[in-house]
């Protein structure tokens, strides 16, 4: 099954091979001749994996990998080689990651597999750390469809990025709030927000605000004043570059800012385009989400053209990913055969425990580590730090 959708613009990319989870059973029956006679036949008891071999269940990080990548990204930090999926065969880290969190070697206890992944996901000894970029990195999550992932995405990377050694902001930009109420931060009338930065010219470190509980993470939260803000933006002199002036006059440098932006290609979204230098497109696994990308790809090519020179598109995250459906897989391939390499190999699966996660204030990386949403999230905001430290700190 195929969809034939065109893209005016954009490069053409070369399809990623669409491996499986590289899962290996260890274990032979024995032959006739080993069976001695009179005793029932029995199988070679099955070798249980150790997490901390670059073969073993869970996500390994080893001291050599990260000596060399501390050698190559140049910036003496310390970092984390790629996550290894779990009951992964001990491959390459380029390898594909599975669509589904594998369940490891046969006997290995599924609640004890759940476990040590929430344990290399909260870190919280602190021991495994992200490579931090030699540069800031301003991240616009944008795509005008609504329910597509763009603040779920921003909120779970920021989260998992800052467990793991990085400094990182979140910008809400969307007068729903919905990021600042995923991070348990204060967002009610009368709280100053994003607004007064775009209109009033406050400084952003007097409006963000830490996220407790998640050391190295601040929110600057939105509020419904900002629904009026698109109006009151229109008569203002530089309108275009507000939020791009008060993220440069932020006194404090972070690793990592996202700004999660509202459905549409209003004076909001155009103004984290001009702040960004980054663009993060989430993708449904649908066909109505592929419908609006060429529009959403043409505002970032005028904005690039006359407000933005250095802004890219430079990510593309698939989200809410059905393996029983052909559609979703219809729709990867069409988005890789597009965008090829700026698609992460890691994709979000539909997963419950997401959806659940911000009725209780939280992320789903401290919700539920263990589930499979949080590490499909872990391993893509990993992708994305180590894509940043191989190409000097842009994607």
């Amino acid at each position: 099954m195929s969809l034939n959708v065109s893209f005016e613009s954009g490069e053409q990319g070369v399809p990623q091979p669409r491996a499986g989870n590289g899962g290996q059973v260890y274990g032979t029956p024995m032959s006739e001749s080993d069976v001695p006679t009179g005793e029932p036949r029995r199988s070679a008891p099955a070798p249980r994996s150790d997490p901390s071999e670059p073969g073993g269940s869970g996500i390994s990080v080893t001291s050599a990998a990260s000596a060399q990548l501390a050698g190559s990204s140049g910036s003496g930090h310390p970092v984390a080689v790629v996550a290894q999926p779990v009951g992964g065969d001990g491959g390459s880290a380029n390898e594909h990651v599975s669509r589904e969190t594998p369940d490891g070697y046969e006997g290995d206890p599924p609640l004890a597999m759940e476990a040590l992944r929430a344990v290399q996901i909260l870190n919280p000894s602190g021991e495994i750390v992200m490579p931090r970029p030699d540069r800031p990195r301003v991240f616009c999550v944008a795509n005008q469809k609504g329910g597509v992932g763009k603040t779920t995405t921003t909120v779970n990377l920021a989260v998992a990025l800052a467990l793991h050694g990085n400094r990182v902001l979140v910008v809400d930009l969307d007068p729903q709030g919905n990021a600042s109420t995923g991070l348990n931060v204060p967002h009610h009338a009368g709280v100053p927000d994003v607004y007064d930065c775009l209109i009033d010219n406050v400084p952003l470190a007097d409006v963000a605000q830490p996220v407790e509980g998640i050391p190295n993470l601040f929110c600057v939260p939105a509020t419904i004043d900002l629904a009026g803000a698109e109006i009151e933006l229109v008569s203002v002199v530089a309108r275009e570059s507000r939020l791009q002036r008060a993220i440069t006059a932020h006194p404090e440098k972070f690793d990592y800012v996202f700004i999660d932006c509202p459905p549409s290609l209003g004076l909001l979204t155009v103004n984290a385009l001009c702040a960004a230098q980054e663009v993060l497109i989430p993708i449904q696994c649908e066909y109505y989400a592929l419908e609006g990308l060429n529009q959403l790809i043409n505002n970032i090519n005028l904005v690039r053209q006359h407000l933005n020179p250095t802004l890219d598109v430079s990510t593309i995250l698939l989200t809410m990913y059905d393996r029983r459906t052909r559609l979703a897989d219809a729709v990867e391939q069409d988005v890789r055969n597009h965008f090829g390499s700026k698609v992460l190999e890691a994709v979000i699966p539909r997963n419950v425990r997401v959806s659940e996660a911000p009725s209780y204030g939280q992320s789903v990386m401290t919700y539920d580590p263990g589930s499979r949403g949080a590490t499909s999230y872990f391993e893509a905001a990993l992708e994305i730090a180590m894509r940043g430290v191989n190409t000097g700190g842009a994607a």
